[in-house]
């Protein structure tokens, strides 16, 4: 498939997709957003891909919405075009999304970096939604996921008056996994992905349904689809083949299966 706004990458069996709007530091527009989902469910409908990278580039990972296609919109026009709702389809990728971030990820780049399952930051990212401070709020989850990451305290400074987390305090309040040196940030991230990739693909398929479930259920119903999850996986081929490899003491060879 031909991109105008994203470029892709396959590396052994990582998927990654770079944000490409260098001139308006990989703003979200409605054309890189709809080619971003699209290359996200390509990647995640390959069984040769184990788990997939977003990035963008050191100086930006991406710098928000691109305000220009909203300046002049009414609240009809943005209803009307699903604007919000076209986020709703991270939830849809079934395997592991990790956001490699760099510089700048503000309002809808921090909020789709919140929307991975998982983070790796250079040292110079920072993270924040300003969206305040052009007379609106985030619409894109960024005030639930960071109430929920970060606690109610922390996610009203963000919100409300603009705070922004450096790499180090992003690591520090659990927002990112690991910060790394700029310089090596995607291959860090690729590592990190290449060690999900060569786990059992179901079982991280079930595995990552069931923390998701944590943020979005009690804990009665959480436990509830653990066990959904759990039992099924000892119908698959993987499950026989990891708990034998294991008692002959030898690597498990995934099948997918």
């Amino acid at each position: 498939m031909t991109y105008t706004s994203i470029l892709t990458e396959v590396r052994g069996r990582v998927g990654i997709v770079k944000l490409n709007r260098p001139q308006a530091m990989n703003a979200f527009n409605t054309i890189l957003l709809g080619e971003l989902f699209d290359a996200l469910e390509i990647f995640d409908a390959d069984e040769n891909i184990g788990a997939m990278i977003v990035t963008g580039n050191e100086k930006a990972f991406a710098a928000g919405a691109d305000i220009k296609e909203m300046a002049d919109a009414t609240p009809f026009e943005m209803i009307k075009q699903g604007r919000v709702e076209k986020w709703d389809r991270i939830r849809g990728i079934k395997k592991v999304v990790i956001a490699a971030v760099s510089g700048w990820a503000l309002g809808g780049g921090c909020e789709f970096a919140l929307s991975c399952d998982m983070i790796v930051a250079s040292e110079s990212a920072k993270f924040g939604q300003p969206e305040i401070t052009i007379g609106i709020i985030p619409g894109a989850g960024g005030t639930q996921r960071l109430a929920r990451l970060l606690g109610k305290q922390l996610a009203m400074e963000m919100v409300i008056n603009n705070r922004t987390l450096t790499a180090a305090e992003a690591l520090q309040f659990g927002l990112a996994n690991r910060v790394v040196p700029v310089e090596g940030y995607l291959d860090a991230a690729v590592a990190f992905a290449e060690e999900i990739a060569a786990r059992a693909p179901m079982a991280v398929r079930m595995a990552k349904d069931s923390v998701n479930a944590a943020f979005e259920t009690t804990l009665t119903e959480g436990l509830k689809a653990e066990k959904r999850n759990f039992y099924p996986l000892f119908s698959t081929e993987d499950q026989k083949e990891g708990m034998k490899a294991f008692i002959e003491k030898r690597k498990a060879e995934w099948k997918g299966q």
